[in-house]
């Protein structure tokens, strides 16, 4: 297996995949099992991953880190088929090898003040929110989860939010839930009650919820989902413009407090 230290916490190693779970057409999730003990893994971290034997993917692709059993040594990744990349990863079985680097940027931040949360995500979206939810919980806060997509097929792992807490869907259709956007959901409006949002999605989705944040008085973090080359902050194709000047979401983010964004 081959492994060798970048720094103090990130590494490149290749896992063992160890599960695999088709949740639709569009999504399914590795379960990838490392030979060490992890470093710490902040929830909003994410991973690179190099596809192998993919002639158009010349990148490793940046995926959320969407849980962590740091007994077993297992990285859960949430993955959509959205390219040439995700849909070769898709083609791997338990039993293959995947190389990492991991775990990059910065993570989201909980102080002990906070008491109630709202989490906001849908689709793959949802990545970086179940291992922070879970995080939360463990740390005695409470979780509520706003999930969104076009249409009931696209509600995915609510099961496992349910576990956390309260929640809440949206579909624009109406065929599960609340119709509209996320944005619209009648827990919108009792925004104030909570202590701080977190979100991951589209960008406009991310910028709505950001302004209703800041009309309700409320702190918000966002998961960037900027382009994601390098993953350490040498090819500059993540640069976020911030009130303190250019950041790479890669390493300064991708989580940031939706006050340091030119959003509002």
């Amino acid at each position: 297996m081959a492994y060798f230290n970048i720094n103090h916490h990130q590494h490149s190693e290749d896992l063992l995949i160890v599960g695999k779970r088709d949740i639709n057409q569009s999504y399914y999730v590795l379960t990838l099992k490392s030979s060490y003990q992890f470093p710490l893994i902040e929830p909003g971290q994410f991973v690179n991953v190099l596809v192998d034997n993919s002639p158009t993917t010349f990148l490793r692709r940046p995926i959320s880190i969407y849980d962590v059993d740091f007994e077993q040594s297992t990285i859960d990744l949430l993955i959509l088929k959205a390219g040439d990349g995700t849909r070769k990863l898709a083609e791997k079985n338990i039993g293959d090898m995947v190389n990492l680097l991991f775990p990059l940027g910065r993570g989201f931040t909980c102080d002990a003040s906070v008491g109630k949360v709202l989490m906001i995500g849908g689709g793959v979206g949802l990545a970086p929110l179940l291992f922070l939810g879970k995080q939360l919980v463990n740390e005695g806060v409470e979780v509520h989860t706003l999930i969104g997509g076009r249409s009931k097929d696209y509600i995915i792992e609510m099961e496992k939010f349910e576990l956390l807490g309260k929640v809440y869907i949206s579909t624009d259709d109406g065929s599960f839930g609340e119709k509209g956007l996320l944005t619209a959901n009648s827990i919108i409006s009792e925004l104030s009650a909570f202590d701080k949002v977190f979100t991951c999605g589209p960008d406009p989705m991310m910028k709505a919820v950001a302004l209703l944040c800041d009309a309700y008085g409320v702190s918000c973090e966002v998961s960037l989902e900027n382009l994601m080359a390098c993953g350490i902050g040498s090819c500059l194709c993540c640069v976020e413009d911030t009130v303190d000047g250019h950041k790479c979401a890669c390493t300064d983010g991708p989580v940031f407090n939706t006050k340091l964004l030119k959003w509002i």
